[in-house]
């Protein structure tokens, strides 16, 4: 197992490789350009399943009572190891850059719900436009024609 400044250095560079991501996305979200999407969600992933991993490591090595948020433990490891001030340092950074991805994500997902609405707006528009050109014929079934020469001739 890596060192616990190690893990915390680890973490550190996925972290800002994943605010690197978020900041792609929510460019793709605003310029409209969505083909670039799949392929930052895919390196996401990969970057969270190294996040957890990393995360694990680091929550065995300093232990604590596993009931705590992990910021808790960590403050109270930190605690317990006053010398630390490298790990200490690297805690700080790594949680700050942890809050900018935080950040970042909200905003990305408030760009996607304005995307959603303005889908839905107009899919609506068109599912309207559909029904309102829908006519009966005398049979009762639907048909694209009125029977009046002049407006189905238009």
């Amino acid at each position: 197992m890596l060192p616990l400044s190690q893990i915390l250095e680890r973490e550190t560079l996925l972290v800002s490789r994943f605010v690197a991501l978020l900041t792609d996305e929510q460019n793709a979200l605003s310029t409209a350009k969505p083909e670039s999407l799949p392929a930052i969600h895919a390196e996401k992933s990969a970057l969270i399943e190294q996040l957890n991993a990393l995360e694990a490591q680091r929550n065995s090595l300093i232990s604590g009572n596993p009931a705590l948020p992990e910021k808790e433990r960590m403050a109270a490891w930190l605690a317990q190891h006053p010398s630390e001030v490298k790990i200490a340092a690297q805690w700080t950074a790594l949680m700050a850059s942890a809050l900018s991805a935080k950040r970042l994500n909200e905003l990305n997902a408030k760009l996607v719900a304005i995307h959603l609405e303005r889908t839905t707006q107009a899919l609506a528009i068109l599912t309207r436009r559909a029904e309102e050109n829908t006519f009966y014929g005398s049979n009762g079934q639907t048909s694209q024609y009125t029977g009046s020469r002049i407006v189905d001739s238009a």
